[in-house]
């Protein structure tokens, strides 16, 4: 699911790249900037990295495990959505010779981002069913911070731009229990076990 979220960014972005500026090619790749042994990712060279830096659990929609009437009017109980905060870099990795080419690209996706911020089954009918929406916002690092996860991702700085992407959900509708119906009955109240109160 995280996986389907991430390429779902990167497909709207290589789309937005191939409809306005006619590039054949896709412009963003999903990948990290290093192999694990230290070396670059070949594929990356030249091109927009969308990466995963961060998965938290989103705490503020909490809500508890919904109740839901199933086929045959029983009341069933749900787990509740996990929401989740990925937390996503974009980095320009261009060569030298292609810095201007970099901070042209980078500008780009972050104004295509700016106007598309949300992502739901509206506005993006390829998105997984098992997401309910998407929600970009930037998130200003401070230069400690930032050099902090430059070192963490193993590389040197790169045009970036740092992205929480907010409301991935997960509903799995697996269904933990059942709710036992109290309903009347003869001047008086069913109790769970069947008798009267």
């Amino acid at each position: 699911m995280i996986n389907a979220a991430i390429s779902q960014l990167a497909f709207q972005l290589n789309q937005y790249f191939k409809n306005n500026f006619q590039v054949l090619e896709d412009v963003v790749v999903v990948s990290n900037l290093m192999e694990l042994d230290g070396s670059l990712v070949p594929n990356a060279n030249n091109k927009l990295v969308l990466m995963l830096v961060n998965i938290e659990k989103d705490t503020v929609p909490y809500q508890s495990n919904p109740i839901r009437r199933g086929n045959d009017q029983r009341l069933l109980q749900h787990s509740a959505p996990l929401f989740l905060n990925l937390y996503v870099m974009l980095a320009a990795n261009f060569g030298g010779g292609n810095y201007a080419e970099a901070l042209k690209t980078i500008s780009n996706a972050i104004g295509y981002f700016q106007q598309q911020a949300v992502f739901d089954r509206h506005n993006t009918p390829g998105l997984d069913v098992r997401i309910e929406k998407l929600i970009l916002d930037i998130e200003n690092l401070k230069i400690p911070d930032l050099n902090n996860l430059w070192s963490l991702l193993g590389g040197k700085y790169l045009p970036s731009v740092f992205y929480k992407v907010r409301m991935v959900t997960v509903d799995n509708s697996g269904v933990i229990g059942q709710v036992p119906v109290i309903t009347q009955a003869d001047q008086g109240v069913l109790a769970p076990d069947g008798g009267l109160m």
